[in-house]
């Protein structure tokens, strides 16, 4: 048996408006760390913040998902309303879809960022034919040259970023698909709704008309009633007239 919750105390409603809060929060915290230099320690610890943030938000959305999915197992809401909280996680979903791009776009630009930089920093080191720019040669040179590993390190992380993002694009499209897919299911059972709408208002219309023509035709017959009442009295007084001059 659904639940109903008079006074808008819903548990899920109430954690859906602090799921969308938490949207709003990381939201403005992007916006304060655009604000930043990339190389400042306000950059990194906003950064810290909004990863673990967005951590907080992707376990809240899955909590929603799967209280929505015990609840229709269940049945306690109905299925109407269990596909309108579907559609509410979805749009939760996309937004964390949004967030996340938010996030690793700026990462993404910072490990491009230093990776050019240790490319320059290289290419400054191991200049003119294998002397550094120090005057050391390179049979003085003992270390190896971790500039390379760490960009190719960097290198890897940068791929990754890119598959990540090519995942929840992939994903969006799949809930946008479904979105869609929903808005023509709706858009047809409107026009149904609007369909059978019209054709009680022709059934309404023809049964108005049927009245109408039916209180015509009782009024027609009531007074053809009262005239022949009329007739009959005035023949019985002229048999009672008759009657009486005989006598």
């Amino acid at each position: 048996m659904a639940l109903i919750y008079i006074d808008g105390s819903d548990p899920w409603l109430i954690e859906y408006e602090t799921c969308d809060n938490l949207f709003r929060e990381i939201m403005e915290l992007l916006t304060l760390r655009d604000q930043e230099p990339k190389t400042s320690q306000t950059f990194a610890n906003l950064s810290a913040n909004i990863r673990m943030r967005l951590k907080q938000y992707n376990n809240q959305v899955q909590e929603l998902k799967s209280k929505v999915i015990e609840a229709n197992r269940q049945h306690t809401i109905t299925a109407e309303e269990a596909e309108r909280r579907t559609r509410q996680i979805e749009q939760l979903q996309s937004k964390d879809i949004q967030l996340q791009q938010l996030y690793e776009s700026k990462t993404k630009e910072m490990a491009l960022w230093r990776s050019q930089l240790l490319e320059l920093t290289s290419s400054s080191v191991f200049a003119d034919g294998g002397s550094t720019s120090w005057g050391i040669d390179d049979d003085e040179v003992d270390q190896p040259n971790t500039g390379n590993v760490n960009v190719a390190d960097l290198e890897h992380q940068n791929q990754q970023l890119l598959e990540q993002q090519e995942e929840g694009l992939e994903q969006l499209s799949k809930i946008i698909s479904r979105q869609k897919q929903i808005a023509r299911t709706i858009h047809n059972e409107v026009d149904n709704h609007n369909e059978i709408i019209e054709d009680l208002a022709d059934h309404m219309d023809k049964m108005d008309q049927h009245l109408i023509n039916e209180t015509h035709t009782v009024r027609v017959i009531g007074q053809k009633d009262k005239v022949w009442g009329y007739w009959l009295i005035i023949i019985l007084l002229f048999i009672s007239i008759i009657v009486c001059a005989l006598v």
